[in-house]
């Protein structure tokens, strides 16, 4: 890394409340050159809301390969640069990672600006233990499902598992029948005017939700193995 090289800042934005936005992140957001989001029509709301008008430059699963060697060299040319998703911390499910590495590869500095983590958010108003959990991210939407699952039958920790409301109820299927009929909980449209946390079991959760039209990413967290955790 040179002197001239700039800085790359992975900055944590709202879930959805716009409230939920750090000071340091917006400061963060107004002094960079350029912001790398994964949707800039959606960003620009924010960055509307924060009277933020720093230029934007999309960075997503489909461009990624061709976007990452642009911010590289916006980076190595001295600039810095902050990264973000549409909502919560980049890295989290998103292709944040592999712009990381080449980052990291480069020696460019990275700095983290913490904010709002669905995962987090989700767990700690959950009920169910959380000295250790395990983050799975989305179920594959076609094949592998079942493997994954049965990779973490025996694990002592909470699941947390992302999915979309269309595939909510297959997904909770998918579990009930890997994983049996443990307490689990349902998070979703999280810091939103109609916010939702469901508790109960798989199977009452699956049988709440079977009649309802549901909108907003859902959080679907899991007890551990163990017939002393229950609601």
């Amino acid at each position: 890394m040179t002197a001239e090289t700039g800085t790359l800042y992975i900055v944590s934005t709202p879930i959805g409340n716009l409230g939920d936005f750090t000071f340091r992140a917006v400061e963060t957001l107004k002094l960079v050159s350029l912001v790398a989001a994964e949707d800039t029509r959606h960003s620009k709301k924010l960055f509307s809301h924060y009277k933020i008008q720093t230029p934007l430059i999309s960075y997503y699963e489909h461009n990624k390969f061709t976007r990452i060697p642009i911010i590289i060299d916006h980076l190595l040319n001295g600039n810095d640069l902050a990264l973000i998703s549409d909502a919560g911390t980049p890295g989290i499910s998103d292709p944040a990672y592999k712009l990381i590495r080449e980052a990291i590869k480069e020696e460019i500095t990275i700095e983290s600006i913490p904010g709002a983590s669905a995962s987090l958010a989700a767990l700690i108003s959950s009920g169910l233990p959380t000295d250790r959990f395990i983050f799975e991210g989305f179920l594959p939407p076609k094949k592998g499902r079942k493997a994954r699952i049965s990779r973490v039958r025996g694990e002592q920790a909470t699941l947390i598992y992302y999915e979309s409301p269309k595939r909510l109820q297959r997904t909770l299927k998918d579990l009930l029948d890997g994983l049996g009929d443990r307490p689990a909980v349902v998070s979703r449209e999280l810091t939103k005017l109609h916010e939702e946390i469901k508790r109960g079991t798989l199977s009452e959760l699956l049988s709440y939700f079977k009649t309802r039209s549901l909108r907003g990413e859902c959080v679907i967290l899991i007890g551990k193995n163990d017939q002393n955790v229950y609601f």
